[in-house]
């Protein structure tokens, strides 16, 4: 088997679920509980939540766990939108955004929200000047991704905020789930931010959502104590350990690993670029880990199925975009519907070895033939 299909979940990190099963049996109690199982299931969760804060560079105070990616992008979303909404129903994102983003804002769009979508230029970066032509006193949410998940481009983050921040009345949001693990992430100016767990070779069922202390947003779930009152529920306590655990095993590695990546893209690129129906969306602003390209005349599906009968994984978009549509991020970036009917990603992983690249780019080549006739 070769996967090549890491921006879609990755595998579980034995160290990760070891944590997660210790945690399970030794720590029974609700961390909302009086009694000393409670206590000390309270004095894990605060340990735990306080490691995370100080690699994410953010106070403790300033984390809400979530589900996942989705939900914190909709917390985030729905959270400021429904909050602030007598500032104003203007929203700005991008059409490179996760499904978890665009469904959000259709929803407020129903709702009586406006929705402004920021050009993206021909290097795949959000087109500044446009930003700022969009941007208006009743904005009152901007949210751009810091890396997108089908081309892996990776936007200007600073120079976006420093844009949002000469309006008081406006939030930031960022979603890092495509970051986080891949490259620095530095959230200098960000008000909230997303990421989870399974990305970073956690378990899949927690996330985060990075809120900044002087901002309130409308809790999605109501009712119950845990561990903020902008989430209820039961405090997770064995996800949020083993989401610290995998956060230690990655956060250090970052940059040795994004060298080792980068020569596994250099690689594949290389060979991919011989062929004539074979067009590489990804451009010099996509991180190495992730490879989008479109094959010209051949349905993305039918060779995503041919290499799937040699036990190679790669997808079409995003895993949770629609099967039937075309791709919309690498319309924004190419404006040319042929490409982005024709999209495949490829996603890399420090996990990913030479020889399991070698051997798809032997089967990709058996498969292109195949398929061209």
């Amino acid at each position: 088997m070769i996967y090549l299909d890491y921006s879609a979940t990755t595998p579980v990190n034995r160290q990760v679920l070891d944590t997660f099963n210790k945690v399970c049996l030794d720590y029974p109690g609700n961390s909302n509980s009086l009694h000393s199982l409670g206590v000390k299931s309270k004095e894990l969760e605060d340990y735990a939540t306080s490691e995370i804060a100080k690699m994410l560079g953010v106070k403790s105070s300033e984390i809400i766990y979530t589900s996942g990616a989705s939900e914190s992008n909709n917390l985030a979303i729905k959270g400021i939108c429904l909050k602030y909404q007598n500032r104003g129903k203007h929203i700005i994102t991008t059409f490179l955004e996760h499904s978890s983003i665009i469904g959000p804002m259709n929803y407020l769009s129903n709702m009586g929200f406006e929705v402004d979508f920021v050009k993206i230029k021909d290097d795949g970066l959000v087109d500044l000047d446009h930003l700022k032509s969009l941007m208006r006193s009743d904005t009152i949410l901007v949210s751009i991704c810091m890396v997108d998940s089908e081309i892996g481009l990776k936007q200007p983050i600073r120079e976006i905020a420093d844009i949002v921040s000469e309006y008081p009345k406006c939030y930031f949001h960022v979603d890092c789930t495509q970051a986080y693990g891949k490259i620095p992430v530095d959230l200098t100016g960000v008000d909230l931010a997303s990421m989870s767990a399974h990305k970073i070779y956690g378990m899949k069922g927690i996330g985060l959502l990075i809120k900044k202390e002087n901002i309130n947003i409308e809790p999605l779930i109501h009712g119950g104590k845990s561990t903020t009152v902008y989430r209820s529920g039961t405090p997770a306590l064995p996800l949020i350990v083993s989401l610290m655990k995998a956060l230690k095993l990655i956060i250090p590695k970052v940059s040795d690993n994004y060298q080792y990546v980068s020569k596994l893209n250099k690689k594949i690129c290389d060979k991919l670029g011989c062929y004539d129906r074979v067009h590489i969306n990804s451009t010099e602003n996509s991180i190495p880990n992730t490879i989008n390209f479109s094959l010209k005349g051949i349905k993305p599906e039918t060779f995503v199925h041919a290499l799937d009968e040699k036990e190679i994984y790669i997808s079409t978009k995003s895993a949770c975009s629609s099967s039937n549509s075309m791709s919309n991020s690498v319309y924004a970036l190419t404006k040319d519907k042929e490409l982005s009917n024709g999209s495949l990603r490829i996603s890399l992983s420090y996990m990913t070895t030479f020889e399991e690249v070698d051997k798809f780019l032997e089967v990709f080549d058996e498969c292109y033939k195949k398929l061209e006739m």
